[in-house]
């Protein structure tokens, strides 16, 4: 168990290296979208990525409904990023 536990931390802290890589991207998506006049918000693009991640994830034996849940979560949390910087409120 000891190895195991040690292997599932390693993993944990990639995804958290990975999760700060994603946010650097949205940093930079929020200055595009700014010197762009959108919104952090782009409900088509939210559903794209919704629908990419469950494709994959069907697609490597993951439970999609999970995988979504996740998903959104990420999603929420960096367009409440991107809000932020912005100078948007959520209404």
């Amino acid at each position: 168990m000891t190895e195991l536990r040690a292997s599932i931390d390693a993993l944990d802290a990639e995804l958290v290296s990975k999760l700060k890589a994603r946010a650097a991207y949205i940093d930079r998506a929020a200055v595009l979208k700014k010197g762009n006049g959108l919104p952090a918000r782009i409900d088509d693009r939210v559903e794209e990525v919704v629908a990419n991640v469950r494709a994959k994830a069907t697609a490597q034996g993951l439970d999609p409904d999970l995988v979504e849940d996740l998903w959104r979560r990420i999603i929420d949390w960096s367009i409440a990023r991107e809000e932020q910087a912005l100078g948007q409120m959520r209404p």
